[in-house]
């Protein structure tokens, strides 16, 4: 991931939709994933391992790539390419997910696990993310960032919310229009400058 930071916070779902931002792509290697996996941790289940390969990158870029499509269509109210849908419903298959029981002396527990390498069990997290994310009625309110050269998307918590990030798109965008406004010989301003 180098140079390029990426958005999180929103929904697990939009977040791995928003590692493809305009700059570049946050998941072209091994380690751009790993480096990815690491800040969503405490929303994922499994540990990040110390390996990830080819496979398990493409696993999870196959999983990225079937939910941008289906969201782009479900929060528009369009039905979405039945081809994404499997694809997403394939991924979980491939790791499929174990409510194990345990005890704690006490009482019964339940964890909840999945089998497979790494990354297909991140991927089948990843696409039932996506599938609660494609349900929810609240993806209808999901926007694209407001800014000229932004592509992230957002859940907006305030309705006249634009930018993905107030720090990283809003004050550049504020920033030029106020240049915009205020540079010399704007016939707006009544000094001249």
């Amino acid at each position: 991931m180098s140079d390029l930071v990426p958005l999180t916070g929103e929904p697990l779902a939009l977040d791995l939709v928003n590692t493809r931002p305009s700059t570049g792509d946050l998941l072209v290697s091994p380690d751009g994933l790993r480096e990815w996996w690491t800040l969503q941790a405490a929303r994922l289940p499994d540990e990040v391992p110390q390996k990830i390969d080819a496979e398990d990158l493409a696993a999870v870029r196959a999983v990225r790539e079937h939910t941008a499509r289906a969201l782009d269509h479900v929060r528009r109210g369009d039905e979405p390419p039945a081809a994404d849908l499997r694809a997403l419903n394939g991924a979980q298959r491939a790791a499929p997910a174990i409510s194990e029981l345990g005890w704690t002396g006490s009482a019964v527990t339940v964890v909840r696990r999945r089998e497979g390498s790494p990354g297909l069990r991140l991927a089948a997290w990843l696409a039932e993310a996506a599938a609660d994310l494609l349900v929810d009625p609240a993806v209808a309110t999901i926007r694209e960032c407001e800014a000229d050269d932004c592509v992230m998307l957002f859940l907006p918590t305030h309705p006249r919310r634009r930018w993905c990030s107030a720090a990283r798109c809003g004050n550049r965008m504020r920033v030029a229009r106020h240049y915009q406004r205020h540079k010399a010989g704007d016939p707006q301003r009544p000094d001249g400058r």
